[in-house]
């Protein structure tokens, strides 16, 4: 067993004079005009103890509990009263967002006068996520981008392009979440830059009004700092600080964590970027060491185009040959580059800087690929896939991601600071162990405290040891921004000393009366859902819910071509407007449902988790079927394989978990406040015939619960008429 460390920093004389968290709580709920409610001061509790023990704490806190504050109040009185930085890293740009905006600012105003000076506070993000005002004047490497030789498309990232240049006079930040409308990715990397690709501020002509340098500069003197999974992610794979320093981390929307993590930490190659790599590297280097690094990339080009997509378990011999060209092409580019001058021009700086960012993306994931073959299949941390895009939008592209992240985030979060990880949804199977396993936290032990129910038979999700320092680099820009090495970040000191991992879970509940306020109705007589879409039965289902409810439906589908299908075939037979996924930008269309009460809106996973609806225009949620992962899904067969090789359930391990996770999300959907009422319809009888039935209904909230549609459909009735 590790060493533990010494718990959170202890409070001085002075900084004793501080209140207590019980009565800042109280002072910050008073000012912000609410009522405390005793979910929100049970949690508050147990986050101070985690925060004062050094014990990791999940706690799971239903919709409408407050679980903001309850994090917020004692992050605030530690940072405060021992002079550090609390980190608070949410899921989504609207949290992060709610609580920079919103919940920071009248909590600073109220608390000022009881805490005795200023809460400081700031937003984080990666360097992608900031307009690079070097890269605005001197534009982006010529990097012709698949699908553009259409002129419209042309013109519109043209256009686009130009939107950006006339922001970038305004904004005082540069953050692309100001941005309202947004731009396209592509129109976006014409403007921004990688860590990588960062000239540093010592470097850089614009280095003294560097908008990402300005927000990590703030975030440096804050007190609490906002940041994105992403980011998070990114600081435990690199060997540098990309946050301040800090003992104590708020992971909220903790649900998403393995998910975030895992794409920080996906790799991928295609012959295109292979080619862009070449290309930047031939102004740059020996015309012919460029040729053999292009030679490769026709190569890889042509045997992906040969390749049927899918999980490959077998790394063919024209393949492995390939990429050992590739590897060693891009290699010999590396080393032809040279080291980075000590001065010059900071054009000629950053064409090199892209060029040497492109070829060791380049050569770092040929190398990964080729090692994710070199175990046997049962001892691999890496599975391996080809996508490919029929429509000609995107080359075919390899992808190589771990197999498990629990290894990563033990050794680089829960043995190093102390994690209080919140959600409406925790428990899967009444018990926090499923997500505690994927997130490399022990089973609990017997000394674990809170409200915590029994383990679960969910296997935990097995991977090979690794570190940090043996996992590749990753810029996570496709995560929501990348940071990486950077020039002028700081070096991580020698590793920290690995503490104890003792964690406790806690369920505070909800301030919502489950069983009176909503209904659980499961389509026990439907036929089990199949592969060829949605049967006549089901559309029927589906019109006479929606016919009973008068509309106010929110239907979750498992694909998009289940909810187009059921859009179209419906739209004429419902007397209600109805909107479809892909019609619109969802935030359009979400605002739209909401304020037409009778309106429905059919989509797939975004709304599932993404959809915050409250009042009478939402008052039905439709499950098409048990949302678990499909069959040939690359990562989740290869980590249900994974868990089977050690003797799990695989299929309760990852695709059981995945769909109770899911499940509980969309169904938290529908009461969003204290006078909500409604119906969550589940159109898969598995839910009440299957064995693993039982697993998933306990991860549901506790309607009350009937598979008989006359009921469900009089309730819904009476709702409307109401």
């Amino acid at each position: 067993m590790p060493a533990p460390v010494a718990p959170a920093p202890r409070l001085t004389d002075s900084d004793a004079e501080i209140p207590d968290v019980a009565t800042l709580l109280a002072a910050a709920v008073q000012a912000i005009g609410g009522a405390e409610r005793p979910g929100q001061v049970t949690m508050a509790e147990a986050v101070e103890h985690a925060i004062e023990s050094g014990e990791h704490l999940a706690a799971q806190a239903g919709t409408g509990t407050g679980k903001s504050l309850a994090y917020l109040i004692p992050a605030i009185r530690h940072a405060v009263a021992a002079d550090t930085t609390v980190v608070v890293s949410t899921a989504t740009i609207a949290l992060q967002q709610q609580l920079v905006d919103r919940d920071l600012p009248r909590l600073a105003e109220a608390l000022e006068p009881l805490l005795g000076k200023t809460l400081n506070f700031a937003i984080l993000k990666g360097r992608r996520n900031y307009l690079c005002l070097h890269r605005v004047q001197t534009g982006a490497p010529e990097d012709p981008e698949e699908g553009l030789f259409d002129p419209q498309a042309l013109s519109g990232l043209g256009r686009q392009i130009k939107r950006l240049h006339d922001w970038a006079d305004e904004t005082r930040t540069g953050d692309r979440d100001e941005l309202v409308p947004g731009v396209g990715e592509q129109a976006w990397r014409q403007v921004a830059v990688t860590a990588k690709e960062c000239l540093g501020a010592q470097r850089c002509p614009h280095g003294t009004t560097c908008f990402a340098e300005m927000a990590r500069a703030e975030a440096g003197d804050a007190h609490i700092v906002v940041t994105n999974h992403a980011l998070l992610a990114i600081d435990a794979l690199e060997e540098f600080h990309v946050l301040p320093e800090h003992d104590v981390v708020v992971i909220d929307e903790a649900h998403e964590l393995v998910d975030k993590v895992t794409s920080v930490d996906t790799d991928d190659l295609s012959g295109a970027a292979v080619e862009t790599a070449a290309r930047r590297c031939g102004r740059l280097i020996e015309e012919g060491l460029a040729d053999r690094l292009q030679e490769a990339a026709e190569s890889l080009k042509l045997l992906l185009n040969e390749q049927p997509a899918g999980r490959m378990d077998m790394l063919s011999a024209p393949l492995g040959e390939t990429l050992a060209v590739l590897r060693d092409a891009a290699h010999a580019c590396v080393s032809a580059l040279g080291p980075e001058p000590k001065d010059g021009d900071p054009g000629d700086l950053a064409a090199r800087r892209a060029a040497r960012s492109s070829v060791e993306d380049v050569h770092d994931t040929a190398v990964r690929l080729l090692g994710a073959f070199e175990a046997e299949l049962a001892k691999r941390w890496d599975v391996v896939w080809l996508e490919q895009h029929f429509e000609g939008k995107r080359p075919p592209t390899l992808h190589v991601a771990p197999i498990g992240v629990g290894g990563l985030l033990r050794a680089s979060l829960f043995e190093t600071r102390t994690a209080i990880l919140t959600s409406a949804t925790l428990t899967l199977g009444g018990s926090f162990e499923p997500l505690a396993r994927q997130w490399g936290l022990p089973p609990l032990g017997s000394s674990a405290t809170g409200a915590v129910a029994e383990a679960s038979t969910v296997q935990p999700e097995p991977e090979p040891e690794r570190t940090p320092a043996s996992e590749p680099a990753a810029d996570g820009g496709s995560a929501g921004g990348g940071e990486g090495t950077g020039a002028d970040a700081a070096q991580k000191p020698g590793k920290e000393r690995a503490k104890e991992l003792r964690w406790s879970g806690i369920d505070v509940g909800s301030p919502f009366d489950h069983p009176r306020a909503g209904i659980l109705y499961v389509a026990k007589h439907l036929p089990q859902p199949g592969r060829d879409g949605l049967p006549e039965v089901c559309l029927n289902e589906i019109a006479e819910l929606i016919g009973a409810a008068g509309g106010r439906t929110l239907g979750l589908f498992s694909s998009m071509r289940a909810a187009r299908q059921a859009a179209e075939e419906l739209k004429e037979r419902l007397d209600h407007p109805l909107l479809c996924q892909g019609e619109d930008s969802t935030s359009l269309l979400v605002k739209r449902f909401a304020e037409d009460e009778r309106t429905c809106l059919f989509g797939t996973l975004s709304l599932w988790q993404g959809v915050d609806v409250p009042g009478p225009s939402l008052q039905l949620v439709i499950v098409d079927r048990v949302p678990f992962p499909r069959p040939d899904d690359p990562l989740s067969s290869a980590r249900q394989r994974a868990v089977a090789a050690h003797g799990g359930n695989g299929f309760m391990a990852v695709a059981a978990t995945h769909a109770a996770l899911l499940l509980a999300q969309g169904a938290g959907r529908l009461l969003r406040s204290m006078d909500d009422r409604g119906v969550v319809a589940i159109l898969d009888p598995r839910l009440v015939t299957a064995r693993y039935g039982g697993f998933l209904k306990s991860s549901l909230p506790p309607f009350w619960t009937t598979t008989d549609p006359e009921v469900v459909r009089a309730a819904l009735r009476r709702i409307d008429a109401d």
